[in-house]
């Protein structure tokens, strides 16, 4: 039987442009986590630079997924001993820039790179190249782990893709609008249930120029039921994944063997 998965997702205001101060959140969110308990510290949709920060400026500021950005996380990763998922912009091979979320273990290894595949609004559209979806998951402690970015998880075919390739855990960096609170309210802990997986969903609160965010952070069980959920003020939100409970909600509703039924 699995050990079980402490998760913190780091629910903060955003900092765009500015890459050392993240850096240093970052390093005092990981700390504090760590302490906490946690095995993995999921952060929000483009944390490292700011979401809403124009098309030129993440032009200037993607990196390559090995690039000194990562270099950076791995060395905060490993002082903590604890994994890190963030976001960040990612320098294509051909020039293109993905909005995208990359996972450094506990020991510094980079060990799985996503790149947003639906992108959201003109504010997506306009910076970033969408993604093209890509099988592949990461393993913390036994359990598998896959990554969607935010708009992604509205789209049941991506949690299903994951919850078919063996995913138990589907970690989401977001930037979400109070106006789309329905999607940690209700539809995130229907993906949950739907695929018998646990979703964890980082948002940020606060606003970056125009754009407002939503908070509500969320852990969600495999029988749909809320693990925890964050209000509308920066916060860790700490959560314990029991394999008993995944084993449990698998043995309830059997959607994943179904699926592939006649």
């Amino acid at each position: 039987m699995k050990n079980p998965l402490t998760l913190a997702l780091y629910q903060c205001t955003p900092a765009p442009l500015d890459v050392p101060a993240n850096l240093r959140r970052l390093e005092t969110a990981a700390e504090q986590a760590a302490q906490g308990g946690a095995d993995v510290l999921v952060c929000p949709e483009m944390f490292l630079t700011g979401y809403n920060i124009s098309f030129d400026a993440v032009r200037q500021l993607a990196q390559a997924a090995n690039g000194d950005y990562a270099q950076a996380v791995a060395d905060i990763a490993r002082r903590h001993a604890i994994a890190l998922l963030y976001g960040y912009p990612e320098l294509g091979d051909g020039g293109a820039v993905f909005n995208a979320a990359q996972w450094i273990s506990a020991a510094g290894e980079r060990c799985l790179n996503y790149r947003k595949t639906h992108l959201y609004g003109a504010l997506d559209k306009t910076q970033f190249s969408p993604g093209r979806p890509t099988p592949g998951w990461v393993d913390l402690k036994g359990w598998r782990v896959g990554v969607l970015i935010c708009y992604d998880v509205e789209f049941p075919e991506n949690t299903r893709r994951l919850a078919l390739e063996g995913a138990e855990l589907i970690a989401v960096p977001t930037a979400n609008m109070p106006e789309f609170d329905f999607v940690s309210k209700a539809l995130v802990p229907v993906r949950a249930y739907e695929n018998q997986v646990y979703v964890a969903y980082a948002n940020y609160v606060g606003s970056e120029g125009a754009v407002i965010y939503g908070g509500l952070s969320t852990v969600a069980a495999p029988d749909g039921a809320l693990l925890a959920q964050a209000g509308h003020e920066e916060t860790l939100v700490f959560a314990t994944l029991l394999a008993p409970r995944l084993a449990a909600a698998r043995l309830h509703c059997s959607h994943l063997t179904d699926v592939k039924a006649p």
